[in-house]
């Protein structure tokens, strides 16, 4: 499994002949432009995009990525059909606990503790559930994007159905946990072979690097990824 961080919550995930986006906040992300990496090198060859939930700096370029390469959307319901509305042609919606099954990977939501409403002409419109989201490589190992998220107990629960090796895991805190809950989690809950820390350094309300992350993880390995830089997990 091949993974590139591109700012913010922003992931490519590439297994087998499937290359999904998860949260293709691109336009707009200051952690992206400063990078300088053409939006082409990231969305060329998309098979999937794939949405934790609706909130802006998560639904991102989906729309125009979806309708620029014809890649199928993976969404709770409600998220999924709104961008059906929006020009998003193929859509495999879902909702909490179901399992998308497509031809390299299964992929499960999960319970996340957010908000998932968007601004549409000056009022909030509901978008379903947030959720996070569980990728399990078809004969490979199964990722854990936990979305935006506080720690939840239940989240041993999901350790115990998935068994995930990969976590990606938001720190930022403010709008998600911040460094003494993310790392918490990982160690109470999970045993993970890895865990990539994501939602900071976009915005200066949230935390800037992820210092303190790694500070709270301990003796803890964590890959601390370099934008638009793949590495195998």
């Amino acid at each position: 499994m091949k993974i590139t961080w591109f700012g913010h919550s922003c992931f490519r995930v590439e297994l087998g002949a499937s290359r999904i986006l998860i949260d293709p906040f691109l336009t707009g992300n200051p952690t992206f432009e400063k990078a300088g990496i053409p939006e082409i090198d990231v969305v060329d060859g998309a098979t999937h995009v794939a949405l934790t939930h609706g909130h802006e700096d998560h639904l991102g370029d989906s729309v125009k990525i979806c309708k620029e390469t014809g890649a199928t959307l993976l969404a709770v319901h409600e998220l999924a059909t709104y961008l059906a509305g929006h020009g998003v042609d193929k859509i495999d919606p879902g909702n909490t606990g179901g399992l998308l099954p497509h031809q390299d990977f299964d992929l499960t939501f999960v319970q996340a503790l957010h908000s998932a409403s968007n601004m549409v002409d000056g009022r909030p419109v509901y978008l379903g559930n947030p959720c996070g989201l569980v990728i399990a490589a078809k004969g490979g190992k199964t990722l854990y994007h936990m979305g935006d998220t506080d720690i939840f107990s239940d989240m041993a629960l999901i350790n115990e159905l998935h068994e995930p090796q990969i976590g990606i895991v938001p720190i930022g805190d403010r709008y998600t946990m911040g460094a003494k809950a993310a790392a918490l989690a990982c160690k109470r809950f999970f045993d993970f072979d890895t865990v990539v820390p994501c939602h900071y350094g976009t915005f200066p309300i949230i935390d800037p690097t992820a210092d303190k992350f790694v500070a709270a993880m301990g003796d803890h390995e964590v890959l601390v990824p370099e934008v638009g830089v793949p590495f195998d997990a």
